[in-house]
């Protein structure tokens, strides 16, 4: 069975705005609970665990929540719809009954919808493969 390629659809979001939210949500999604509340001010002392842990305060969640809730509408629609079709919701034939539905069910709470989906990195980046979408070109320029 040979699989024909996907022609990506012209998305509403732009690939550098999806690339920053898959970059943050992949940001969120590496966090871990303290192993020490109490750690040491020097973070060599710590093997720089730090960085990985969720403490208090820490911008990676508000980053990522600011980023989604600053989408308009229809932005916010597509990348339910993404997030969706990564999780194996919908295939990328579905692509559009993908968002209708998410379009039916789009409501103020998107952005913390979204950021408390589990593994939402994986989920765009596999919804974006799906659709033949890939932040490889984006990654290079900021490099």
């Amino acid at each position: 069975m040979t699989m024909t390629p996907v022609t990506p659809p012209q998305l509403e979001i732009g690939l550098s705005k999806l690339c920053f939210i898959l970059i943050k949500a992949r940001e969120f999604d590496a966090k871990v609970e303290p192993l020490d509340l109490d750690a040491g001010s020097n973070p060599g002392d710590d093997d720089e665990r730090e960085v990985l842990e969720d403490y208090p305060g820490d911008a990676t969640q508000q980053e990522l929540f600011d980023a989604i809730d600053g989408l308009n509408v229809d932005e916010q629609i597509e990348l339910v719809a993404l997030t969706w079709l990564g999780r194996g919701d919908f295939e990328a034939r579905e692509w559009k009954q993908a968002l209708a539905t998410a379009r039916e069910a789009h409501n103020a709470r998107t952005a913390a919808y979204l950021v408390g989906t589990p593994n939402l990195g994986d989920e765009l980046e596999e919804g974006m493969a799906a659709l033949g979408l890939s932040c490889a070109d984006v990654e290079m320029n900021h490099l």
